[in-house]
């Protein structure tokens, strides 16, 4: 499994790696994306999609799996990556989960158990207008042991928690825990420091606006309507005040590197909280090379 913040280089190692196993083991390897927006359809530049070509030298899954107006829950990404991951044993072909959304590795790599309730959009509307410190003291009478987990402040954890209960009528705290897999599990992270991740946010950035991001949130705004949920996410939110004529093209841009240097902050905090990560520094000149002497020794 290969994590960390985003534009770290994660999809090239996976590929590297993919093709060196292939050659040295005589093993195939497969990647199964673990990025929370890759799994919908047409959103890829914004989303950095692997391109054609690397889709031709490594089998990728778990990208495209569902319409922009679809939902897939966390429960629902959990189970087609464990069903993938045993069909690709069967056929002794190792899977590598990579991605920056570390819910979804967690998901797997601990084999979450998770409860089996989808979004209530009605229930959330009430939850929201109740306001966070009503909702919390809420939570601490119905769930005390969730409560020890979750922050005051955390209204997304705390509304999830007693979504939960209003729907099955049990504790969060009771349903959840961990099932972690039979098989072994290798977890890497890459990272740098913080000036180099920026200029290779930047540079991505740049790369897809001339790929044609504008193009692409221009044609999604027109066929969903600019109202559709994934375009208020990082960089098509951006993207989108341009082409509404809020923004220049050049604030736009300056605007999604910032909010993805402090997305990608946060997620080097989630993955730093994890004990059983092996870092590797993602400008390394020999990285495949340190990654492959720890992956084989």
């Amino acid at each position: 499994m290969i994590g960390g913040a985003t534009a770290t280089g994660k999809s090239s190692l996976a590929i590297a790696l993919a093709q060196r196993l292939a050659l040295a083991l005589d093993r195939e390897a497969a990647i199964l994306s673990a990025d929370s927006r890759q799994v919908y359809r047409e959103f890829d530049i914004g989303t950095a999609k692997p391109s054609a070509c690397d889709r031709q030298q490594v089998p990728h899954y778990l990208i495209d799996i569902c319409d922009p107006t679809e939902t897939l829950t966390l429960a629902q990404y959990q189970r087609q990556a464990q069903g993938l991951i045993e069909t690709l044993h069967q056929a002794d072909t190792l899977p590598l989960l990579v991605g920056g959304t570390g819910l979804y590795i967690d998901a797997v790599a601990k084999g979450l158990r998770i409860p089996p309730v989808a979004p209530q959009p009605e229930l959330r509307q009430q939850l929201e207008a109740l306001g966070q410190p009503h909702c919390y003291t809420l939570l601490k009478s119905l769930d005390p042991a969730a409560v020890q987990r979750i922050h005051p402040n955390d209204p997304v954890r705390t509304g999830r928690a007693l979504e939960v209960y209003y729907v099955t009528g049990q504790p969060i705290s009771a349903l959840q825990g961990e099932d972690p897999p039979a098989y072994p599990v290798l977890y890497l992270a890459l990272d740098c420091d913080a000036l180099a991740l920026e200029r290779r946010i930047a540079r991505r950035t740049q790369a897809m606006v001339d790929l044609g991001f504008v193009e692409e949130v221009t044609y999604l705004a027109h066929r969903y309507g600019p109202d559709l949920p994934l375009l208020q996410t990082l960089g098509y939110a951006e993207m989108l005040r341009h082409i509404q004529g809020d923004v220049s093209l050049a604030t736009a841009q300056a605007d999604i590197v910032q909010h993805t240097r402090q997305f990608a902050k946060r997620q080097r905090t989630w993955f730093r909280n994890r004990a059983t990560v092996q870092w590797f520094d993602a400008d390394a000149g020999d990285l495949v090379e340190r990654v492959w002497a720890w992956v084989t020794g």
